[in-house]
């Protein structure tokens, strides 16, 4: 597996977000399947596994860690957390209690004594970002995490808390169907040497060409309230899938594979971490890392992809109205 830098932490090419297997798309496997897989894409060359407090309630933490356990030292293990706008919140003292408090719970939860890249989840407009990087300075500082990271965050934010406390990554959704940050974050990241990695970098699946405008989806499924899986959409987007499928037959790969190669040739900071719950499609995701484009390939991508339309997307005001689903 290759590796690439996210500021001073080395990561394999391609990721693991780990999500899917406590929420976000119906059934989950059962949890000695999640742990096999966990442990069996370390055994495919993946060295950067990704989780969060809000995952499951924190089962994601839990299920993750024990998963790593026997190979924590020779991976970089991220997660993440949210602080809501509280009194408690209104001093940077009151903040920093906060976010030890999260910080130690998560670090029980995953069995372990530091976090490697622990992420601000998103934004929150109330608290200045400039506080949130000074904690994070102080959590560095006693080791309990080793960099720390925005996620869905803009240029301003970037700036503003990489001037307090250096931010070793951003996360963010990115694909080659969401390209809204291309214009002005990315570029922030490369000149600032902050790594990026792209959550979603398959579009929640699309990209892999498997789903179709019949396709149902039940239960706690995102993809029920996503916008690019509806019917019209799935067939407007038609276009896409066909640009992908026909590089991926010129290359012997998978439209997915090609869609992760094309986001690891644009730049060489730029970390994908899709998730997947069967062992084919992990070992797909992963095995992109060996799919290479020339830069003639690349741009005719490119071209192609200028000629075409996106429908629909994904939002997290999307996301919560699967709450109020049955």
């Amino acid at each position: 597996m290759k590796t690439r830098k996210l500021s001073n932490l080395e990561v394999s090419a391609v990721g693991y977000g780990c999500m899917g297997l406590s929420m976000g798309y119906g059934s989950v496997p059962e949890r000695s399947e999640s742990i096999r897989l966990i442990r069996q894409a370390y055994d495919w060359g993946c060295t950067f596994f990704d989780t969060a407090q809000l995952y499951g309630d924190g089962d994601n933490e839990i299920l993750v860690g024990e998963a790593l356990q026997p190979i924590r030292d020779n991976i970089v293990l991220a997660s993440k957390f949210l602080v809501a706008t509280t009194e408690q919140t209104s001093t940077r003292e009151g903040l920093l209690e906060a976010i030890q408090s999260r910080v130690d719970a998560s670090l029980k939860r995953l069995g372990t004594d530091h976090i490697d890249l622990y992420y601000q989840h998103r934004m929150n407009k109330d608290i200045p970002v400039e506080d949130i990087a000074w904690c994070m300075g102080i959590l560095i500082r006693e080791g309990k995490i080793l960099g720390w990271g925005q996620s869905e965050s803009t240029e301003e934010e970037i700036r503003r808390a990489h001037a307090v406390t250096p931010i070793t990554a951003i996360q963010s959704q990115y694909s080659i169907m969401e390209r809204m940050y291309e214009k002005d974050v990315i570029p922030t990241c490369e000149e600032l040497g902050i790594g990026f990695v792209a959550f979603s970098p398959l579009g929640n699946g699309f990209l892999s060409g498997k789903y179709t405008a019949d396709t149902t989806y039940t239960g706690l499924d995102a993809r029920r309230v996503i916008t690019r899986f509806s019917k019209e959409n799935v067939l407007a987007n038609q276009p896409l899938l066909d640009v992908l499928t026909d590089f991926a037959h010129q290359k012997g790969a998978t439209p997915a594979q090609i869609a992760l190669a094309w986001m690891l040739h644009k730049k060489d900071f730029i970390v994908p971490i899709p998730g997947s719950r069967t062992p084919e499609r992990v070992q797909e995701n992963l095995d992109a890392a060996d799919v290479e484009l020339t830069d003639a390939e690349f741009n005719q991508i490119g071209a192609e992809l200028a000629k075409i339309e996106i429908y629909g997307n994904r939002t997290d005001e999307d996301i919560a109205k699967l709450r109020n689903m049955r």
